[in-house]
């Protein structure tokens, strides 16, 4: 709960910033459109520095790591409270993307290497709130803060948890660190860093004007060509930075193929979900951020039924039938129209918020399922990284889709450009059951039960007295 809360920090202040970006750019004397450049600037700091995390756990332990983590991401936001120009705004949620970027995977090495295997569902289900949770209150929370107080207690707030953090991350979390760690690959990182933040920059803003299309697909293009790079590098390098043999694990490769699709579909719905509320259906920021927070009831109501339905049934029944169940919910969406009864639309949202969190609770299982424990901090970053990326293609696909059917019809904004663009993500998340269908029948039979002669996580250093 721990690595939860401190997670949770870090997902709703990717969200909760969207709704104020124009109190702010009055606030600062800028245009809201230059403002768009406080979010790029935090996902360029994540696509910079996530591979790195799980070398720089292992050489210096992740409760560490995971402190230092906290207390950057922490000062950031208190700089960026205390912003007074768009420079200076930037720079500071570079660094908190900094902060970030060693947070997410760090807390959940942590608990990889924390919870045996037997409990890691268990522990999964809790660590999925937070990313659901997250963009779902954070646009009502921002609107709320921004209207009736101001914008900077939007970072402020943050003080306080992270303190709270540190101190908990003290308390109560062991330091886990690798005895033989392996040489920094410096190419890797140089390459790895330019390639997915050029990649990830040309898809944020693709389809969201700032600039040409031809340039937003330009510098993805750049990016992907750099990534191709870095295959060739890995494939010659003893210790990649991020390890393609990974890959070779089925469940593994199942999990990141798989799952990345079907992020697409999530990472569209907090874009597209609110605009369509707001833009078509009239609501202010409040009232939209009110009825899309339903969806995070359904993935609390799942955390308690997680571990026995994938007991039950098994992890690749549950993933094929699910993802097809959790595409036809994001489908749904682009069926709704003013005239829908506010009843029947909260019911649909908070079933859909069920079933997306038991997907992503059973795909951040099955990743670690077959991992070595030597392997895990490589594993980690590998799936942060495709999370990223798969989030950024969603979001990009959602706004290019309602971008290019709105130039079709001479720039007027249509309620069904919006139900189009639901229907190409949530097609691509269900193909994610095609991935799944690879899965042997009996995956993940190490995260059911206890295993006999299982070895028990260490530490480097005991928790303090009193640690649960």
């Amino acid at each position: 709960m721990i690595v939860a809360c401190a997670l949770f920090m870090e997902n709703l202040d990717g969200t909760v910033i969207s709704t104020s970006l124009p109190a702010i750019a009055l606030d600062l004397h800028e245009d809201p459109i230059a403002l768009k450049l406080a979010l790029t600037s935090y996902l360029l700091s994540l696509a910079v520095f996530i591979p790195a995390s799980g070398w720089v756990a292992d050489k210096f332990g992740t409760r560490t790591v995971f402190r230092v983590a906290i207390a950057v991401f922490t000062l950031g936001s208190i700089l960026c409270g205390l912003s007074n120009s768009l420079l200076g705004f930037v720079l500071a949620r570079i660094v908190q993307g900094t902060g970030g970027a060693m947070m997410v995977p760090v807390g959940r090495l942590l608990l990889l290497r924390s919870v045996e295997r037997h409990n890691l569902v268990r522990a999964m289900a809790y660590l999925t709130l937070p990313a659901l949770l997250g963009p779902m209150i954070g646009p009502p929370v921002g609107g709320f803060i921004t209207t009736y107080f101001q914008w900077r207690y939007i970072f402020w707030i943050n003080v306080p948890i992270g303190v709270l953090g540190i101190t908990l991350v003290t308390l109560f979390i062991q330091d886990f660190r690798e005895t033989d760690v392996r040489p920094l690959d410096i190419t890797g990182f140089f390459l790895s860093a330019v390639g997915l933040s050029c990649a990830m920059f040309g898809l944020t803003i693709l389809g969201r004007g700032f600039v040409p299309p031809w340039q937003a697909l330009a510098l993805t293009g750049f990016g992907a060509a750099v990534l191709a790079l870095y295959v060739v590098h890995a494939r010659r390098t003893v210790a990649p930075i991020i390890d393609l043999s990974l890959l070779k694990l089925t469940t593994f490769r199942v999990s990141v193929t798989g799952g990345s699709l079907f992020r697409i579909g999530i990472g569209a719905t907090p874009l597209l979900l609110p605009l369509m509320l707001q833009l078509s259906f009239g609501m202010n920021p409040l009232q939209s951020g009110l009825t899309t927070f339903v969806a995070a009831a359904g993935a609390m109501a799942m955390k308690a039924t997680a571990v026995p339905i994938l007991n039950w049934l098994g992890f690749k029944r549950v993933l094929v039938a699910n993802a097809l169940v959790g595409a036809a919910f994001i489908g749904i969406n682009g069926l709704f129209t003013p005239a829908t009864p506010s009843a029947l639309l909260l019911t649909i949202l908070l079933i859909g918020g069920y079933f997306r969190s038991l997907e992503f609770t059973g795909i951040n299982a099955i990743a670690y399922a077959d991992i070595e424990h030597d392997r895990l901090s490589r594993a980690v970053s590998f799936v942060s990284v495709a999370q990223q990326l798969s989030i950024s293609v969603g979001v990009a696909l959602g706004a290019g889709v309602v971008q290019a059917l709105r130039d079709s019809h001479g720039g007027e904004l249509r309620l069904s450009d919006f139900h189009w663009a639901f229907a190409v993500v949530a097609s691509l998340s269900a193909f994610s059951a095609l991935s799944f269908m690879k899965l042997p029948a009996n995956a993940g039979a190490s995260l059911y039960k206890r295993q006999p002669g299982a070895p028990v996580a260490t530490a480097v250093e005991d928790a303090k007295p009193g640690a649960a």
